[in-house]
C-alpha cells in the first residue's frame, strides 16, 4: 500500500534559523510553498517547517523530532563536515539497523533539539 515517505513536518521555534541550519549543515534546498510556508527539499522528499500551533490538527511539540537521513558520503566525510560546521556529535559512528540493512550512524541535534541521525548503508 505505502511506497515511500513524501514529507515530514518539524515544529520549530524559528523557521529562518532552521532553514539556515539545514541548508548549511545538511546541504538541503530551501523551498517556499502554499501560503509562504517553508520546507527543505532533499532527493524526492522534503521537511516542512511549522511554528508551534501553526497547524491546528498537529499536536507536535518543539524538539520532538527524531530523523534518520541517509547519505552516500563516507561516514568519515560526514564526521569531518560536521566538525567543520562546529556541530557537536552526540554519538557515533555506531552500527544500527536501517530499513533495508545495516547502517553506520552519527547523531547530533538541530537548533530546536530535534535528534538528527545521518547514516550510510554498509557496502
Amino acid at each position: 500500500m505505502i511506497s515511500h515517505i513524501d514529507h515530514i513536518v518539524l515544529t520549530v521555534t524559528d523557521v529562518e534559523q532552521s532553514v539556515a541550519f539545514y541548508k548549511r549543515v545538511l546541504q538541503m534546498n530551501d523551498i517556499v510553498f502554499a501560503n509562504d510556508r517553508r520546507a527543505l527539499r532533499f532527493g524526492n522528499q522534503k521537511i516542512n517547517l511549522q511554528l508551534l500551533g501553526e497547524e491546528k490538527r498537529n499536536n507536535a511539540a518543539v524538539g520532538s523530532g527524531d530523523l534518520c537521513l541517509i547519505t552516500e558520503w563516507p561516514i568519515q566525510d560526514v564526521i569531518q563536515h560536521l566538525k567543520n560546521e562546529e556541530i557537536e556529535i552526540l554519538e557515533g559512528p555506531i552500527l544500527k539497523s536501517g530499513a533495508t540493512g545495516q547502517i553506520t550512524s552519527v547523531y547530533f541535534t538541530d537548533p530546536d533539539r530535534n535528534l538528527v541521525e545521518v547514516s550510510t548503508y554498509s557496502a
